[in-house]
């Protein structure tokens, strides 16, 4: 699971990296020398994925998907870790009325359904639809939103756990300074099971961002390339059996989902200590070195000497 998700999740970040050479056409091009695409065109030499309704490139229109979304899951990700871990930090250490009233705030906010809360952050944030720069900041902030409680909670947990090891109360002993103690002592031992966070909530958050795009609040066509959107300018061409408007663009979040989701659960396996001692005691019984040469495994998984 692990290397299929690495190939998966590491063409995304290739894709967009490479993008601008790996596309024949501009996200919003529509026409070449001179001469327009053609509206829902079937693959052909010139278009391998046919065009779309407003006569793009598809093919192109999801290259640049891929860079589109690579940048909201940077941002909005990225964004939300450090707004949530700062703040599980400072509400497990310090305790009492911060605490209590964080926890109202995020449990609050975790109550709300993470769709309609980004749509609500959207509308809030660009009025639904904006520019490249304005459409990616919306989507990423309505995703930190979203996400924020996540982070917090598992902070917040650690750090009301790690506040009452010896360590920490002899840091306090000695005189340090609280913010000393939770950045040098309780943040390192906090943030270790983060990266298994992030890898799960990156494929959440191009859920979210397709869903922004395909209800409409997502970013404009001109501006930059959104899988979502794609999708819902394609629902109207399946009835009419031009299927590859909504194939390929639904294969990329569908692909691209997969990819970081068998990352984020490869690395729960392989950090999860009951399952590291399963594997050991199935090589044991496999004929492992600590099996005698005279033994043997039957087909029932129990030792039988000759």
């Amino acid at each position: 699971m692990l290397v299929i998700g690495l190939i998966l999740s590491g063409a995304l970040v290739l894709t967009a990296i490479f993008a601008p050479l790996i596309a024949p056409y501009g996200y919003a091009q529509a026409s070449a020398d001179g001469t327009s695409f053609g509206a829902q065109m079937a693959p052909n030499a010139a278009h391998i994925w046919g065009t779309t309704v407003g006569g793009y490139d598809v093919f192109s229109r999801v290259i640049w998907g891929a860079q589109t979304a690579t940048l909201v899951i940077i941002l909005g990700v990225l964004m939300s870790v450090f707004a949530g871990v700062i703040l599980g930090l400072v509400s497990g250490y310090l305790g009492g009325w911060v605490d209590r009233l964080l926890v109202v705030i995020a449990d609050a906010i975790y109550a709300f359904p993470a769709l309609l809360l980004a749509i609500v952050m959207s509308i809030v944030i660009s009025g639904g639809q904006s520019n490249l720069f304005g459409g990616i900041m919306a989507a990423a902030i309505s995703i930190t939103v979203v996400f924020i409680p996540q982070y917090f909670r598992v902070a917040r947990a650690e750090t009301i756990r790690l506040k009452a090891e010896p360590f920490v109360e002899s840091a306090k002993v000695i005189g340090t300074s609280n913010l000393r103690i939770i950045s040098r002592h309780v943040f390192p031992n906090a943030t270790r099971t983060m990266p298994l966070i992030f890898t799960l909530n990156a494929a959440e958050s191009i859920l979210t961002l397709a869903g922004l795009g395909f209800l409409g609040f997502g970013i404009e066509p001109s501006s930059a390339a959104e899988w979502g959107y794609d999708l819902n300018k394609a629902l109207a061409d399946a009835t009419s059996g031009i299927w590859w408007t909504g194939l390929f663009p639904g294969l990329a979040i569908v692909l691209t989902v997969l990819g970081l989701t068998l990352v984020g659960e490869s690395m729960n396996d392989l950090n999860d200590p009951r399952l590291r001692g399963r594997r050991r005691a199935g090589r044991k019984k496999r004929g492992g070195p600590n099996v005698p040469a005279s033994a043997y495994v039957n087909g029932t998984g129990l030792e039988v000497t000759k």
